[in-house]
């Protein structure tokens, strides 16, 4: 079964402001969907989330980075 997290879950979660997660979330660029005035995020689909922004870092490697 799925589970949904609450704005404020998600913000403890990612150690970010409520308003972020907000803001993030009205402009289409945090996964939610709102029932009534709450907003409510699936775990799966966050996590998710995460994983497709770490991989779209350009992560220097250590070489690269000492030689900056």
């Amino acid at each position: 079964m799925d589970e949904f997290w609450t704005a404020e879950e998600v913000s403890t979660y990612l150690r970010i402001p409520l308003s972020t997660i907000y803001k993030l979330a009205q402009d289409k660029i945090l996964p939610g969907f709102k029932v009534g005035k709450h907003w409510r995020f699936r775990q799966k689909t966050i996590l998710q989330w995460i994983n497709q922004k770490e991989e779209n870092i350009p992560w220097k490697t250590l070489d690269q980075a000492i030689k900056s």
